[in-house]
């Protein structure tokens, strides 16, 4: 059985962690009998009607449990996990919800609508009624990643993994056999789609972060040379967008 747990809104601006962060840490609170299977960061709209410390993004844990008695075991532990380590300032929220569950369509269809328009603490409660939602302080702001977070990566179609087994132990070159091996699959984006071979090298840029498509992790390259690919993507810096890169963001993102 598979739990979806969503955080948002922990950090503040001059922090020296994120959101992201204290997700990928909770795989230390987890019971023995449970297993992360991945942390993934869901890219939220970004707008100037809408608070948010660097990039409004939330981050969603993926946890594999044996039945679900363990889902108020796995609440109990998010809600300690954030007392401990969201800091003062912020508005952190939690969602959870069971993989599979037939209120996670309206959770989905929220998380949707968070990448494009502004929405509320009411509208959150709302999708999320048959499911798991708590704010643990400030405003509770939180609850509305927290919940998109849940939604999105429950579609199988968005967001980029931020950890998973191993993830941030990938070497700078590194045979696609490899990457497969640690379940990333990787798919070529140059015009002709071709597919890489096993054999084939990647250059990661010591930035490994797939993106979760179809249910898969799923590394997008482009090729450099004979038998040569490279990660598209990279690490950026953590700076707040601008005012014009929020008004440029907001006029590619709703026309």
């Amino acid at each position: 059985m598979r739990i979806y747990l969503g955080f948002d809104d922990t950090d503040t601006e001059d922090a020296d962690r994120g959101t992201g962060k204290l997700a990928r840490w909770f795989e230390n609170q987890l019971p023995d009998d449970c297993r992360m299977s991945g942390v993934l960061r869901q890219q939220l709209l970004v707008h100037e009607n809408i608070p948010y410390t660097s990039h409004n993004s939330a981050a969603c844990v993926v946890i594999d449990v044996p039945d679900a008695s363990f889902f108020d075991i796995i609440i109990d532990r998010a809600s300690q996990h954030i007392q401990q380590y969201y800091l003062e300032g912020s508005d952190p929220g939690i969602c959870a919800a069971i993989d599979g569950d037939s209120a996670l369509g309206d959770l989905m269809q929220f998380g949707r609508e968070c990448t494009q328009k502004v929405l509320t603490q009411k509208d959150a409660l709302s999708a999320a009624r048959q499911v798991h939602l708590s704010g643990h302080g400030g405003t509770n702001d939180g609850i509305i990643g927290a919940a998109a977070a849940v939604g999105l990566t429950a579609t199988g179609w968005s967001g980029r993994f931020i950890e998973r087994d191993g993830l941030r132990k990938i070497p700078a070159i590194i045979s696609v056999k490899n990457l497969n091996a640690l379940g990333v699959r990787v798919v070529s984006l140059d015009r002709d789609a071709s597919v890489p071979k096993s054999e084939d090298l990647v250059i990661t840029k010591n930035w490994v972060r797939p993106r979760l498509l179809g249910w898969e992790p799923v590394l997008m390259v482009r090729e450099r040379g004979k038998g040569t690919w490279e990660n598209i993507g990279e690490k950026r810096q953590k700076n707040k967008y601008s005012s014009a890169e929020v008004s440029d963001l907001n006029r590619a993102t709703l026309g």
